[in-house]
């Protein structure tokens, strides 16, 4: 199994890239900070006094507006394949009272920020209603039903992808290896240094020399503990071998 392209959108949008607005009939682009939702929908926090408060001001007669946010995967480690680029366009309204306090609590729940203490203050929160989503990888460009877009989760793992990737190269070389090689067989050409350089909620992506392979799980996982879990018979292969010996 691999993550859908809503899942994908889902998880380039969730907060933990770099961002971009282009806001309609104003100059930008503006870097971003942002994060989303539970139903997908982008809170952006910036300063009341800032450039981006200032451009997303709606025009008269209306409470909203259009902007398009322009965001790229940035690879985890060196050798990794980037999950691609996506446009969420859609229509923002700064949210004031109880409604910016609740944005405050869900955009914690993602990036706990000390300056969202700030919010109806010196900071501002504006919510983005996804209109449409079109994702980008290698060249080819598709578009990602919004409701789709909305249902899905975001991986699970992306936030803490490097820290995995570097467990995994720091301390469990010969296991990751040797079970990769178990797993691709003949494909597995003599010399091949296989590499971790991608983790999701489904498997993995490894490198061996110019070629990359996929290997999938059993099934999702739904966070570190579990992927700890579904891994240790991988990572504690001799462990198991040496049980298996001694009874």
């Amino acid at each position: 199994m691999q993550p859908t392209h809503a899942e994908v959108a889902r998880t380039l949008a969730a907060g933990h890239l770099p961002a971009t607005a282009h806001i309609a009939c104003r100059p930008g682009p503006h870097p971003v900070r942002h994060v989303t939702d539970a139903q997908g929908r982008v809170l952006l926090l910036s300063p009341s006094d800032g450039a981006l408060t200032a451009a997303l001001r709606p025009g008269p007669d209306v409470d909203d507006t259009a902007l398009v946010l322009d965001i790229s995967d940035v690879p985890p480690v060196t050798g990794a394949p980037s999950l691609g680029r996506i446009w969420v366009a859609g229509w923002a309204t700064r949210l004031d009272g109880p409604e910016a306090r609740q944005a405050a609590l869900d955009y914690a729940e993602t990036d706990p920020a000390t300056d969202l203490l700030d919010v109806g203050d010196t900071q501002v929160i504006h919510r983005m209603d996804v209109a449409e989503v079109r994702y980008e990888r290698n060249t080819v460009l598709v578009d990602v039903d919004p409701d789709e877009y909305a249902e899905a989760l975001p991986d699970p793992l992306r936030a803490i992808e490097f820290d995995l990737i570097a467990d995994l190269s720091d301390h469990h070389v010969v296991e990751m290896s040797d079970y990769v090689r178990r797993q691709l067989g003949p494909a597995a050409r003599p010399g091949d240094d296989p590499r971790v350089v991608r983790l999701d909620r489904y498997g993995f992506m490894v490198r061996l020399g110019d070629r990359l392979a996929r290997l999938a799980f059993p099934r999702p996982v739904t966070d570190r503990h579990d992927l700890a879990h579904l891994l240790h018979p991988v990572l504690c292969h001799r462990c198991g071998h040496q049980e298996e010996e001694a009874a």
